[in-house]
């Protein structure tokens, strides 16, 4: 058996996180390090080496929808980034964050995170 990756063990709680939003398939939680205030990432609960891969697509989609329009309100912009990688964890992973200038601060961390969920 392989060792969980960093996502697998924010799933089980044995690394704590900021988390957003949580249901039985999907877990949107900040990045440790942001690109932006509010900088999320949506991955599935279910290990999944790439978002093709991902079981229930449609819905992981949809989920990145409502965060991005969550984003949008939150911090009073209309553009959000998305970006689809899974080079530094191998565990799919969608990168949404508001296209301001600053990378946002830890401190600031819960903050975002309660500005975030009011808008779910």
């Amino acid at each position: 058996m392989s060792e969980k990756n960093i996502f697998e063990k924010i799933v089980d709680k044995e690394i704590p996180a900021h988390i957003v939003h949580e249901d039985d398939n999907f877990l949107v939680f900040l990045d440790h390090m942001p690109e932006a205030p509010g900088h999320c990432l949506v991955i599935p609960k279910t290990p999944a080496r790439w978002v093709w891969d991902v079981e229930r697509y449609d819905e992981y989609w949809q989920l990145a929808r409502t965060i991005s329009k969550a984003l949008q309100q939150a911090f009073d912009t209309k553009m959000i980034i998305c970006k689809v990688v899974g080079e530094e964890v191998p565990h799919a992973h969608i990168k949404l964050f508001p296209a301001i200038p600053s990378n946002g601060s830890e401190k600031e961390f819960e903050k975002n995170t309660e500005k975030i969920k009011q808008f779910l």
